[in-house]
């Protein structure tokens, strides 16, 4: 079984991707990392039970996109209380909440940075 691990969202604005995360997924702040080539800031860790790592990473060649592999955030157990605090924290909902029948809930946005992401929950 192939299970993502870690995975890094880019950014043009450590800042303010790091307020919009934490206003939109209610989480602590976090330290920003800087060396030579980048400027990151983990925002879950991952842990060993297989939850996945996520960073925002800051890097010249890097740049934010709404094309590529589209990143589904677990939001249970219903998305609606985070996609409600989306546009507020300064992203826009792309598409709102999506019922996939018996497979749950999906909702997408896009990031302060540009970044369309999707929400995910059971109901």
């Amino acid at each position: 079984m192939i299970q993502a691990v870690w995975f890094e969202i880019p950014v043009m604005d450590l800042e303010r991707a790091m307020k919009f995360y934490q206003a939109v997924f209610d989480l602590p702040p976090t330290e920003i990392s800087t060396d030579d080539i980048r400027r990151t800031t983990t925002l879950f860790p991952g842990n060993a039970e297989g939850a996945a790592g996520i960073s925002l990473n800051q890097t010249q060649n890097f740049p934010p996109s709404d094309h590529g592999p589209l990143v589904y955030l677990d939001a249970s157990p219903d998305l609606t209380p985070v996609l409600q605090r989306v546009e507020p924290a300064g992203g826009k909902v792309v598409e709102g909440k999506t019922s996939m029948g018996a497979a749950g809930c999906y909702a997408t946005f896009l990031d302060t940075e540009g970044n369309l992401l999707a929400l995910y929950s059971p109901a």
